[in-house]
C-alpha cells in the first residue's frame, strides 16, 4: 500500500516517461509535488524502489525506470475512465460497524482487531504508512467511542519520557485535529511520519519529543497534517 504522495509521483514519473521518453529531474519532481526541497523527492524514490514500483539504473543521468503500477493507477475507473484516487494515509478504516459500543463485534476476551499500519517514527522521520502486514487484538476499553482507530510500531525513542518506547504498539485514533499537549501522528509534508506531542503557536506548529536529546521541530501549519491521536499502548515484554 502506497502514501498518497507515492501515488502521486509514481504518476508523475509514468506521464513524462510516456510524453518524453525520459523521467522527470528531481526539481521538476519536487516543483509538481510542491514539496520543499529535495531530501522529500529522494524519500519517496528510495520508498518506490524498496517497494518494487521502480528501479535506479547506475551511470546514467535521470536513470529511473518503471517496474510497475499500483492498481490505482493501472485501473481506470470504471465510471470516468482515468485513475483511480490514490490512498490517504489518514483513512484506515476501523474494521467497526457504527454502532453502539455494546453491540460491537468482539474476539474471545473481548478484544476488537485493528489493522497494524506499519512503523511511526519516535525519533528521526520515516514512513509511516505500508502494507497491512496483520491485524492485532486490543482491549475494547482502549478505544473511544466509535471512531476508526488503527495501530502503529514505534521506531525510535524520542517519546521514551512519555513511557513510549522503542517497539511498543500504539492505538491511534483517526482524526485530523488536535489540541496542545496531544501526542498524535503528524504527517510532514506529506511524505513522512512522526509520532509526537503537538503543540500550536501562531502559524507554527512545533512537534515536542520526550526526550531531551531530541529537539523540538517546529515547522509552518501548512507543512503539518495531524493523521490521528495517541489513545493507547501495548507493549510486549
Amino acid at each position: 500500500m502506497l502514501t498518497k504522495k507515492q501515488i502521486q509521483l509514481l504518476e508523475f514519473i509514468s506521464q513524462r516517461m510516456k510524453r518524453d521518453g525520459v523521467p522527470p529531474s528531481f526539481d521538476e519532481m519536487k516543483d509538481a509535488l510542491d514539496l520543499r526541497s529535495k531530501s522529500g523527492i529522494h524519500r519517496l524514490v528510495t520508498a518506490l524502489e524498496e517497494r518494487g514500483f521502480i528501479r535506479r539504473l547506475p551511470h546514467r543521468a535521470r536513470a529511473l525506470e518503471i517496474v510497475r503500477l499500483p492498481d490505482a493507477l493501472s485501473k481506470p475507473d470504471t465510471r470516468s475512465g482515468k485513475p483511480a484516487a490514490g490512498f490517504s494515509p489518514k483513512v484506515v478504516s476501523n474494521p467497526r460497524p457504527k454502532q453502539p459500543r455494546s453491540a460491537m463485534p468482539i474476539t474471545d476476551g473481548g478484544a476488537i482487531d485493528l489493522p497494524l499500519m506499519g512503523r511511526i517514527a519516535a525519533g528521526v522521520p520515516i514512513e509511516a504508512i505500508s502494507e497491512v502486514a496483520h491485524h492485532v487484538s486490543v482491549p475494547g476499553s482502549m478505544l473511544t467511542g466509535n471512531d476508526d482507530h488503527y495501530a502503529l510500531e514505534v521506531k525510535g525513542d524520542s517519546m521514551i519520557d512519555a513511557g513510549i518506547h522503542d517497539g511498543d504498539l500504539v492505538i491511534i485514533r483517526q482524526q485530523d485535529n488536535a489540541e496542545n499537549g496531544e501526542i498524535v501522528v503528524a504527517l510532514i509534508e506529506g511524505t513522512e511520519a512522526t509520532l509526537k506531542r503537538f503543540r500550536r503557536k501562531g502559524k507554527m506548529i512545533a512537534l515536542e519529543a520526550a526526550n531531551p536529546a531530541y529537539e523540538t521541530r517546529i515547522l509552518p501549519e501548512e507543512a503539518v497534517r495531524v493523521q490521528g491521536r495517541l489513545v493507547g499502548l501495548i507493549r510486549s515484554y
